[in-house]
């Protein structure tokens, strides 16, 4: 198991066979989950991770990528991004009849699942690493409860209490922001 990101870079752009073995069998149960969980196959999965290696090593050869998060995380996520784009081709590329129009439907559904899930997933991660007040404060907010129903609760006053809630949400947005998904997510909005 190779753990450093700067020797898996290396590897990668000098096309080491050890490493890309490696870096393929840890990685490669990760994608095919994925792809599996969306409505690929085997074939899908050897095909997305081949596809996003090239793009990988690219970007890498290019000296154009820097990372923020580790490599295996970015890898994931061109991974996701090439699937996604695959199941929107394949939306594409049926042909406007009746016989179809189900099928297309039934992909934009599936694409837009997908694409739900992973913002959820964004949020629920950066949602856990708030203080345990911040998360209890939205929590309230999110069931509904009034401002005067969470300073109740909480022992804050009314102005006080909506100004955590607002300093938690902006702490909370901040962190999503920061995520490479965000954008990835965003544009596909």
């Amino acid at each position: 198991m190779i753990h450093d990101d700067q020797t898996i870079i290396t590897g990668i752009i000098d096309g080491d066979e050890r490493i890309l073995t490696c870096f393929y069998r840890e990685n490669i149960r990760y994608i095919q989950g994925y792809i599996l969980r969306n409505y690929g196959n085997s074939e899908d999965v050897e095909d997305i991770f081949q596809d996003a290696l090239v793009v990988l090593y690219q970007k890498l050869r290019a000296g154009i990528l820097e990372l923020r998060v580790p490599i295996r995380t970015y890898f994931y996520g061109i991974c996701k991004n090439l699937w996604r784009n695959r199941l929107r081709k394949k939306k594409n590329l049926l042909l406007d009849d009746k016989e179809h129009r189900f099928e297309e439907e039934a992909n934009d559904s599936v694409i837009n699942t997908i694409e739900n899930q992973e913002r959820e997933h964004l949020y629920r991660k950066y949602f856990l690493k708030l203080s345990a007040n911040n998360r209890r404060i939205l929590g309230l907010f999110f069931e509904g409860r009034s401002m005067r129903e969470i300073s109740e609760i909480t022992g804050y006053s009314e102005d006080y209490a909506r100004k955590k809630k607002y300093e938690a949400k902006r702490q909370l947005l901040s962190m999503i922001e920061k995520d490479p998904m965000y954008d990835e997510l965003k544009v596909v909005c």
